[in-house]
């Protein structure tokens, strides 16, 4: 896994519902419930920018306001087409930012379910 020199991180915070399919009976899981997500988004860069920085914060708004227009509030069910479990809400917020926004150095998204729940995506390359 590339490690960079340089690596910031943003937390979003967003309130959402959802079931998970296809498990056992009687797992809490898989009936309706909510969470209060943090989504932490981590960028890198082995050079710095003109201003210093990986990437200015200010530029990571179009992370709050795609989190607060598609997921804040909702039930992730009915707008995600995949099982919404914390592993696969990282990997797409990851590739969301990624090629949707356009944000070219972002590594890694964490994301907690809990205060005492994580998940990450961070590819091998």
């Amino acid at each position: 896994m590339k490690r960079y020199l340089y690596e910031i991180e943003k937390q979003f915070h967003f309130s959402s519902s959802h079931v998970l399919n296809g498990l056992p009976e009687g797992h809490p899981c898989g009936r309706l419930h909510g969470h209060n997500y943090i989504a932490v988004f981590v960028l890198g860069a082995d050079v710095l920018n003109d201003y210093g920085f990986v990437v200015d914060y200010r530029a990571l708004d179009s992370i709050k306001r795609y989190i607060d227009d598609t997921l804040d509030h909702r039930h992730l069910n009915d707008v995600l087409s995949f099982q919404p479990t914390a592993e696969n809400l990282a990997h797409y917020l990851y590739t969301t930012a990624k090629y949707d926004l356009d944000i070219k150095e972002i590594i890694e998204v964490r994301v907690s379910e809990t205060p005492k729940t994580w998940a990450s995506y961070r590819p091998n390359h």
